[in-house]
């Protein structure tokens, strides 16, 4: 029986997860099969298609541990849709007429690869659905085990993602300083654009993660340095839907009550609306490998702020992003201890060769398992019931009605 070999590679965007993860499987295999060799695909799967690798040391493996301290990603990311050919050739990947798929798989069987860890979103983990399911089909015997990583939290049927929590906790710190531009001027309009294209549940655990670290704050009577200043006038979410006019109207009098306004928005709030509008402007909107519109040239928050900044009676407005500063931040304790227990169960899957996402399978009670490729997808909505949603709503005196 030939050896078994190891590979690792992160893909899509940033978490803060994604470091923490690749050092706990360097420290998980050197525990329990110190003799397997690892490498690391550099920057995902542009990586596997050049051949482009990196051998995991014995001086990497002892100062494993501390990439547990650090955010991005150790060995590169990217975003590269094995089965979308085009992009691939388009990219440098592979040459015109090379099935994507199939470079890939003979570069790993060239390279010895017999498991597969992916540390990615829905797309990562979809695509190297994809890889198994040709490679399998095509006689090589490789077993993949992703980890679940997305700052979103909205990949079907997991209940929580790697990273999520941390960059609601980082998004909360950073707006923390941002909410002070308020003192800047009269009539201050500030909106904080949250990441989030589908799925809301990261804007609304940032503004939770806000308010509760807002509540022990000390001030000065009399001066501005207050609790309103620190309040959030509103909530919008890709879930939510909102009436323009009696937004607009409610927002006006909070500025004329107490001369600043702040609202969280998710960057896929009204992402709808904005994309109709711009086509039928006769703009084209642009999109990634994957089909996904890229957000960044969409800028919604600069939406809410040409909707809702002259009805307000703004004097001055800004839109302040918290997305890159959150999402590169090194994992937290909570995100710490649900790393590990994923990774430790990520291994042992792996070794006994079962493929599939690792993670807290949500139709099945909750139970860390290795989740079926075939069940995994993206995409998943915020649960606007959950008890702790109501409360910051209720915290915000915001009416809402679900899309």
């Amino acid at each position: 029986m030939s050896k078994q070999k190891v590979a690792l590679l992160t893909a899509g965007g940033l978490a803060p997860c994604l470091s923490s993860a690749v050092g706990g499987l360097i420290e998980r295999y050197s525990d329990v099969a110190p003799d397997l060799d690892i490498i690391a695909y550099r920057s995902g799967y542009q990586g596997v298609l050049l051949g482009d690798s990196i051998a995991i040391t014995s001086e990497m493996r002892e100062k494993a541990p501390l990439l547990h301290r650090y955010g991005g990603s150790p060995i590169g990311n990217s975003r590269v849709k094995l089965t979308n050919a085009a992009d691939c050739v388009k990219r440098g990947l592979v040459k015109e007429g090379d099935n994507p798929l199939q470079v890939a798989a003979e570069r790993l069987a060239k390279d010895g690869v017999t498991i597969l860890h992916t540390i990615g979103g829905d797309d990562t983990n979809t695509t190297a659905a994809d890889l198994a399911a040709y490679l399998g089909a095509n006689g090589y015997d490789l077993t993949v085990v992703g980890l679940p990583k997305t700052v979103d939290n909205d990949v079907v049927p997991i209940r929580q993602s790697l990273g999520a929590w941390t960059a609601a906790e980082v998004g909360a710190r950073f707006f923390d300083n941002v909410s002070n531009e308020q003192t800047a001027a009269p009539r201050t309009f500030v909106i904080h654009e949250v990441m989030g294209r589908h799925c809301g549940w990261l804007t609304a655990a940032t503004a939770r993660a806000y308010i509760e670290q807002s509540r022990g704050n000390e001030y000065v009577d009399g001066l501005m340095m207050n609790a309103e200043l620190k309040s959030i006038d509103g909530l919008y979410l890709p879930e939510l839907e909102f009436d323009l006019e009696q937004e607009s109207a409610r927002l006006k009098r909070v500025m004329e009550e107490r001369g600043t306004v702040t609202i969280f928005v998710s960057e896929g709030a009204g992402m709808n609306t904005i994309i109709a509008e711009r086509e039928a402007a006769g703009d084209t909107v642009k999109r990634d490998a994957f089909g996904h519109v890229k957000l960044d040239t969409i800028n919604v928050g600069g939406w809410f702020q040409n909707q809702f900044a002259g009805l307000i009676g703004a004097e001055r407005s800004m839109v302040q992003k918290s997305g890159y500063f959150a999402r590169s931040a090194p994992a937290n304790g909570d995100d710490l201890r649900l790393i590990q227990g994923m990774v430790d169960l990520a291994v042992e899957s792996a070794l006994n060769k079962v493929s599939g996402v690792t993670g807290h399978d949500e139709d099945q009670g909750g139970k860390l398992r290795t989740i079926e490729f075939p069940r995994i997808k993206g995409g998943k909505h915020f649960d606007l019931t959950a008890k702790w949603f109501g409360e910051v709503m209720d915290h915000i005196g915001q009416p809402y009605e679900t899309v």
